[in-house]
């Protein structure tokens, strides 16, 4: 097990942090959270609804209060927010937490993982591969300001990839 109190998983959205977190956690004995999960079960609304409602610096607020409740803690694997990364309390907070994990993932995987999603209010838009880019070209390099391990997921399995985040951590206490 890792010496960090905790794993944070940071990247795109499709990058695969609740699938992988989930998979993660299990294999390191420790609880698995999703910031945005938990943002709707304290609401009791859907973040699309929260978007559509207060806007995204709304739904912001919220994951930064839920971010700040779970620096408290220790022993889990937490799955942020895609755009998490965007406040500098947030970043502070999350690269406090444990070991920082960035999923990078290229837009053409997460255009093909998001097909189907109808959830995800940034890409309620006709051209989602322009969003995606352009989110991309933004939270890259903060992505990489806070990450202590950055692991590429395009045409890999979550178990894979896993895998190779146990290894990581294992290989950075040496």
């Amino acid at each position: 097990m890792p010496p960090a109190r905790n794993v944070v998983l940071v990247g795109p959205m499709g990058s695969g942090k609740s699938t992988i977190g989930r998979l993660l956690a299990g294999r390191l004995g420790f609880v698995f959270r999703d910031s945005d999960t938990l943002v709707e079960e304290r609401t009791g609304a859907s973040i699309s609804w929260i978007f559509d409602v207060e806007g995204e610096p709304g739904f912001r607020d919220r994951e930064t209060a839920i971010i700040d409740e779970m620096a408290e803690q220790s022993g889990m694997v937490l799955a942020t927010g895609g755009g998490a990364v965007m406040r500098d309390q947030n970043r502070r907070l999350l690269s406090g937490m444990g070991s920082v994990v960035y999923l990078e993932t290229s837009v053409r995987e997460q255009l093909s993982r998001t097909k189907r999603d109808r959830k995800r209010p940034l890409l309620q838009t006709p051209d989602r591969e322009k969003v995606l880019g352009d989110l991309l070209a933004l939270r890259h390099p903060l992505y990489l300001e806070i990450a202590d391990i950055v692991v590429h997921t395009d045409r890999r399995s979550a178990s894979n990839v896993a895998g190779e985040i146990v290894e990581r951590l294992g290989a950075a206490t040496d």
